[in-house]
């Protein structure tokens, strides 16, 4: 995580979110969320499932369903062009917006992922689009950028398909493709959980190198405050849809306002304890040591 001191100016603004789905019951899946992120940050949104943390990213790519009503504004500043608010755009707006400014990891990449497509057509496919390059120049970058996120072999990973690859060197791919753009803001929900502890470790860390390297702002989405406390500068906590509790990560940790913060903070295992309760203020000097 690389924090980013007070006076860099947001580079989202997300204010009086709302996503309210209507049918039978009127389900208010996210209501009035606020938050800024700026350069080179990490955000953690934090909550069980049903906190509608996920609900709140996919409002900003656009991805909830046509039965969501969406409301708020969502302003994501752009170098060289005017400044969006994400919430507006149209769906040609916002194909050219995703994938180039911003991009999403998701929890499961073989739902991401196409499985009738190579990993280089997938990959090409993105620079064709937004950076209008050739194939064969595509193919290139896509191979640098497979080799930046380490996976090995990188040339022959463009021609295989998702199915023969591990879980841990799909989400990899799936990272490379986020990032080949080199997006300003990159979306990441809940990108390890699928994972064991080995590998989400690492996928971690190698987000982490790629924003030190590329100035990312990165959201990342988690119901895991271990998570929080080792890769994220400030955290959100939600629960039904509803901000609990905001601020930076040791101020959270070392001084919980909100119960709900306090019973996620104690849901945290720790190994050299009698009981299963973390200190909240020991989990941020771990972290610090460990880096």
């Amino acid at each position: 995580m690389v924090a980013a001191p007070d006076s860099v100016p947001a580079l989202l603004s997300v204010s009086d979110l709302c996503v309210t789905y209507h049918g039978e019951q009127t389900v208010r899946a996210v209501r009035n969320l606020s938050y800024q992120l700026r350069a080179g940050e990490t955000l953690g949104i934090v909550g069980e499932s049903g906190s509608g943390k996920t609900q709140g990213a996919l409002a900003l790519m656009g991805l909830l369903p046509d039965t969501a009503d969406v409301s708020g504004s969502a302003i994501l500043v752009q170098e060289n062009t005017t400044d969006r608010d994400l919430l507006t755009l149209d769906q040609d707006a916002l194909n050219t917006v995703r994938g180039s400014a911003m991009a999403m990891i998701f929890q499961d990449p073989m739902t991401a992922l196409n499985p009738h497509l190579t990993i280089g057509r997938q990959m090409s496919r993105v620079l064709e689009r937004h950076r209008g390059m050739s194939r064969a120049d595509a193919l290139s970058a896509a191979a640098d950028m497979l080799d930046a996120v380490r996976v090995p072999e990188a040339r022959a990973r463009l021609a295989q398909y998702p199915h023969e690859m591990s879980g841990g060197m799909r989400q990899r791919i799936m990272i490379a493709t986020a990032l080949l753009c080199r997006p300003s803001l990159l979306i990441a929900d809940e990108p390890t959980t699928a994972l064991d502890v080995t590998v989400q470790a690492q996928i971690l860390e190698l987000m982490a190198d790629l924003q030190r390297e590329l100035g990312t702002a990165i959201l990342l989405i988690t119901h895991d405050m271990g998570v929080v406390a080792a890769n994220c500068d400030r955290v959100l906590v939600m629960k039904d849809g509803v901000e609990r509790e905001t601020g930076d990560v040791g101020q959270i940790f070392a001084a919980p306002a909100d119960q709900y913060t306090k019973d996620l903070l104690a849901a945290v295992p720790r190994l050299d304890a009698s009981s299963s309760a973390i200190s909240p203020t020991d989990a941020v000097e771990s972290s610090a040591s460990s880096e």
